[in-house]
Parts: C-alpha cells; sequence; structure tokens
C-alpha cells in the first residue's frame, strides 16, 4: 500500500463542471499534492498566525476571509498574503465568486500557489470537495482474483492463474449474478470496509482461455455488471491435495486481510466433478444466513453436545438404578446374573421417557 494523494491538477478535472472552478492565479502549480481529505479555513494564518496551518489540505477562504483582507492596509494585505502563501499550500479556493486582493494574486503567481474560485457558497463547496477527496485519498491496492456480486454478497474469487476463477465467474453471470472486475481488482477501504472495483480500462471484461477477451455487457445485457461492489467474503480455489485436512464441518474460522480488514475467508479445493459456480453460490447464500444467526454447523454441534450429555446423564442414571452385586464370589470382571437381570428393566425405563 503506497502513499495515497491527488494533484491540484486531478482536483480541478473532476470538480471543474461541478463546482465551476476557475484559475485566478499560480497555474504552474498543477502538480502540488493534496494528501489529506479534510480542508481549513486559515484565518488565523491571514492575522500572524500559521503554525497549525496544515500545507496538504485544500485551504479555503470565504466572506469572512476575505472580508478581513479588505480591512487591512496594503503593505498588511501584503504581508498576510505573503505569510500564507509561503507556507507551500497544496491549493487557495476562495468560495461565492469573491475577488480576492490583487496582492494575495500576486503573491499566488510568485510562489506558484494554485488558486482557484468557485461560485458556490463555503458550505456546500466544502461537502463536495471533501466527498472527492474522501474517495480519491481512501488506503488502495490491487489483488488478483476475480470480483462478483452474488445474491448481494460481494465476493473476491482468488487462487493460482489458471484454477478457473474466470470460467467460474461467466458461469455465475450466466445465473443471473453480476460481474465487477475480472483478472485485476482494485480495491479501497472506505472506514471499516472494502469496496473493489475494476480499472476502467476493463471493466465489463472477461479473458477465457481458448474464447479470448469476452464483452459480459454485451453477451448477457448491462445488469450482468456493476461498477464496484463492497466485498465480504473471500474464496480460494486450489487444486485438491491428497495431503491437506479440509473443513468438512464449517466450524473452521479462516480470515484474509486485506489493507488492514479481515474478511471471512473459505479454502474450495477444485477438482474434475465439482460445480464450483454452485458452490460460490451456496457459500453466497450460508453467509446471508450466518448473518442472520442461523449457523447450521454450529447448530448440529449443539446438537451433538446436547446427546452426548445426555447420554452421560443417562449412563450414570443406569447405574444408580441397577442394585449392587451381593454375590462376594464376583471378581468384577463379568456382571453377575444378579445385575443384569435389571439391565432390560431399566433400558426400557430409560426408552419410555425418550419416546
Amino acid at each position: 500500500m503506497v502513499q495515497i494523494q491527488i494533484s491540484v491538477r486531478e482536483l480541478l478535472e473532476a470538480l471543474q463542471e461541478p463546482l465551476g472552478l476557475e484559475v485566478v492565479a499560480g497555474r504552474d502549480g498543477g502538480d502540488r499534492p493534496i494528501r489529506a481529505a479534510r480542508i481549513q479555513k486559515p484565518g488565523l494564518a491571514l492575522a500572524g498566525y500559521s503554525a497549525f496551518v496544515h500545507p496538504d489540505r485544500v485551504q479555503v477562504l470565504g466572506l469572512t476571509e476575505i472580508s478581513y483582507l479588505a480591512t487591512l492596509e496594503p503593505a498588511a494585505r501584503e504581508r498576510a498574503a505573503g505569510t500564507l502563501t509561503a507556507l507551500g499550500l497544496a491549493c487557495i479556493l476562495v468560495t461565492k465568486g469573491l475577488a480576492p486582493p490583487k496582492e494575495l494574486v500576486a503573491a499566488c503567481d510568485r510562489t506558484q500557489t494554485p488558486l482557484l474560485r468557485t461560485q458556490m457558497v463555503s458550505s456546500e463547496a466544502i461537502d463536495r470537495v471533501i466527498a472527492f477527496l474522501l474517495d480519491g485519498l481512501m488506503p488502495r491496492t490491487s489483488v488478483h482474483g476475480v470480483l462478483m456480486d452474488v445474491g448481494g454478497v460481494g465476493i473476491l474469487i482468488a487462487g493460482a492463474s489458471g484454477i478457473g476463477k474466470s470460467e467460474c465467474a461467466l458461469d455465475l453471470v450466466r445465473r443471473g449474478h453480476r460481474l465487477v472486475a475480472d483478472d485485476v481488482v482494485e480495491i479501497r477501504r472506505r472506514g471499516n470496509d472494502l469496496v473493489g472495483q475494476a480499472s476502467a480500462m476493463i471493466r465489463g471484461l472477461v479473458e477465457i482461455r481458448g474464447l479470448g477477451i469476452l464483452n459480459v455487457s454485451q453477451l448477457y445485457g448491462v445488469t450482468a455488471i456493476r461498477e464496484h461492489k463492497r466485498i465480504e467474503l473471500h474464496i480460494e480455489l486450489e487444486e485438491w491435495r491428497k495431503e491437506r485436512q479440509y473443513d468438512r464441518t464449517g466450524l473452521d474460522e479462516r480470515r484474509h486481510e486485506i489493507l488492514g480488514v479481515g474478511l471471512r475467508s473459505l479454502l474450495m479445493p477444485v477438482r474434475p466433478g465439482r460445480d464450483i459456480a454452485t458452490l460460490v453460490e451456496v457459500a453466497s447464500r450460508n453467509f446471508l444466513l450466518r448473518l442472520r444467526g442461523l449457523n447450521a454447523a454450529e447448530a448440529l454441534k449443539t446438537r451433538i453436545d446436547e446427546e452426548i450429555s445426555h447420554a452421560s446423564a443417562s449412563r450414570e442414571r443406569v447405574e444408580e438404578m441397577i442394585p449392587p452385586d451381593d454375590d462376594p464370589t464376583d471378581t468384577g470382571d463379568i456382571p453377575s446374573l444378579h445385575r443384569a437381570a435389571h439391565i432390560p428393566a431399566v433400558l426400557d425405563h430409560l426408552e419410555d421417557e425418550l419416546e
């Protein structure tokens, strides 16, 4: 995982139309990085206190800040603009279509600090900028695999190259499920969630050995794909290995970590005759049941534990109900006729209770 940043040029390209952005000064500073999604209003810095200004944030000047600069003498205004732009800011955004003072424009041109302007009011412009930065600055990585939306569950299917991930995805699409990404899955962390998507270049495409590149939306319609999906389940496919002990009860809890987020993970062996698409479908349904608190493996384990406990209690009751052997010659190795004679009656009594 690498440090995520967005250049001012990328911000301008993405928000120029939605915010009506224009570049007032500092056009040569488009490569300056923005590394934080939060914005800052540097009113105190204009007053001379710049200790807590964060240069890697977008600095917003609204009516209050521009009005304050207008009250200063030209020399003081020039000092304030020089102090602010000397901090190496990512960029400055002036809202409400206000005209920045000429001293600020000159300082931005001199230091190549991008000075942007929008007609929007500060609150609305800030919301739009934060939303864009939150999405763009998420921790992210790329993994080899297939991401599917199977019955509403985002399933990341991993495994060695050629194991059958893409074929499984195509089979799932034929059954009405949706493809998100094939081969390379771009994953972003959003809070405690992972969101996956395909890169724009390969979105909606799947590679099948022997057939080549297929366009899923053209073959099965636009409803067969989706742009992104929250990842909830990880399934790893591997060739069947005799020496490996695979989970046969569903009680083993495997976890797979991506970007610091743990996913429930299933190890699924592949060999001829196994319908992997059906198994993935069932895994999706079982995952949803678990979310509702319905776990077949845990329920079976509980029943077995109860039966064992009941059998132990019954055994103790049997021993209590059989009278002791009065034959002093009995060695204890072979039960006496006296003790054995009482066993059928005791067992009949227990069977009546069970019925």
